[in-house]
């Protein structure tokens, strides 16, 4: 009986490089994983509607520690000498300053495992921000500090919860899907209040619509954005396209 042999290279994904098809030239300050046939078949798994919680939640976690190990790769370094087992001196490199993670609400809070796999005991502030699914803009609701805010006619108080030094902290900002990137900006907006530096913040996110990269980083050129895909755009709600649904809803199952 003849075996067939394996191919000895590994299947290509489908599209080569979807980013750059749907935004040409990507943003200078915008950074996206390899497209690997991994990578795709992941995304492919966590769009499919079937896809059950328990696999959406292991293979977009998995894609969670790319994006963070890649954040990772934009910190600063130090020259940092050590000493081997073996008595041998090594000059490598460490970080430069503390990091913190910063979770958007509730989505963002699905990224907070992954972060904390690459980065033990990573200190993790919170903020909520919904958009308003009829005009598609972001409400302010959480974080922690109390302080009082305006939002269109109504007064409210903001719970802002971050690390009391977050302002000498770089941050990786956590929040899922980039729609039309008014929450991300509304967050980035937020940090800067409490003292973050723009080129400080790192914002971590899987899928993004080519519209709101173009807003997002015209906006704020200074931060740095690791998407691991960017998906064809928008529709007449505002929801990306193709998409993989309310990332929140899928996450925790309502």
């Amino acid at each position: 009986m003849s075996l067939t042999p394996l191919p000895v290279n590994p299947p290509l994904p489908s599209v080569a490089n979807t980013n750059t098809a749907h935004l040409n030239p990507l943003p200078k300050s915008v950074f996206t994983l390899p497209q690997t046939a991994q990578l795709e078949a992941l995304y492919t798994i966590i769009r499919d509607k079937d896809t059950t919680r328990g696999d959406f939640l292991f293979y977009s976690d998995r894609i969670i520690r790319l994006l963070v190990e890649e954040g990772l790769n934009h910190l600063p370094v130090v020259k940092r000498t050590i000493e081997t087992p073996t008595g041998s001196t090594y000059e490598g490199v460490g970080f430069k300053g503390k990091i913190c993670g910063v979770s958007i609400l509730r989505a963002g809070e699905a990224m907070e495992a992954g972060l904390r796999e690459v980065c033990r005991s990573v200190r993790i502030g919170k903020i909520l921000i919904q958009r308003d699914e009829e005009t598609a803009l972001p409400k302010l609701f959480y974080s922690k500090v109390r302080c009082p805010a305006v939002l269109g006619k109504h007064s409210l108080t903001l719970v802002i919860k971050f690390p009391s030094d977050i302002a000498s902290r770089y941050v990786l900002l956590l929040d899922p899907m980039l729609a039309t990137g008014g929450s991300a900006m509304k967050a980035v907006e937020v940090l800067m209040e409490h003292g973050v530096p723009e080129d400080r913040i790192i914002f971590v996110n899987l899928i993004a619509s080519p519209e709101g990269l173009t807003t997002f980083c015209g906006k704020y050129p200074q931060l740095k954005v690791i998407t691991g895909w960017i998906d064809d755009g928008l529709n007449e709600k505002a929801y990306i396209i193709p998409g993989l649904g309310d990332f929140g809803e899928r996450s925790h199952a309502t």
